[in-house]
C-alpha cells in the first residue's frame, strides 16, 4: 500500500482490528479471529502482514473484513480516515519464522477464550 510521508504505519493494523473486533482498544479474546499485524515501511510503500486464526467456516468472512479494512471500505469510529492506497492484497502461507509467534500468540488468546467462555480442551 502507498502511504504519505508522515502517515502512521500502525493505522492499517488499527483498521484491521476495528474490522475484526469493533474497536482498536478491546478486551481479549478477539471476538471473531485472533490476529497479529506487522508493517514494514519502504520509502512510502508499506507492506502489511496479517496473521489470523479463524474457524474454517469463518475464514471467508475474516478475509473479507480484512480486505474491506485495508481498502478503506469500512466506516471507522471517531471519523478515522484511511490515509493510504491499497495496491494489492493476497493470501499466503505462514512462514517458518512466523510459526513460533503465531503459535504463542494464538495459544495465549485461546487460553483466555477458554477461561472466559468455559470451554474445555483435551
Amino acid at each position: 500500500m502507498l502511504m504519505g510521508p508522515h502517515a502512521d504505519v500502525r493505522a492499517p493494523g488499527a483498521a484491521v482490528t476495528v474490522a475484526l473486533c469493533g474497536h482498536w482498544e478491546h478486551e481479549l479474546p478477539c471476538p471473531l479471529a485472533p490476529h497479529h499485524v506487522s508493517a514494514d515501511d519502504n520509502d512510502g510503500e508499506l507492506r502489511v502482514r496479517i496473521l489470523f486464526a479463524a474457524e474454517p467456516d469463518k475464514e471467508g468472512e475474516v478475509r473479507h473484513l480484512i480486505e474491506q479494512a485495508l481498502s478503506g471500505q469500512l466506516k471507522f469510529p471517531d471519523g478515522f480516515a484511511t490515509p493510504w492506497q491499497l495496491r494489492a492484497s493476497w493470501p499466503s502461507e505462514i512462514s517458518a519464522e512466523e510459526i513460533g509467534h503465531a503459535s504463542a500468540s494464538f495459544a495465549a488468546e485461546h487460553s483466555t477464550r477458554q477461561k472466559s467462555t468455559g470451554e474445555r480442551g483435551e
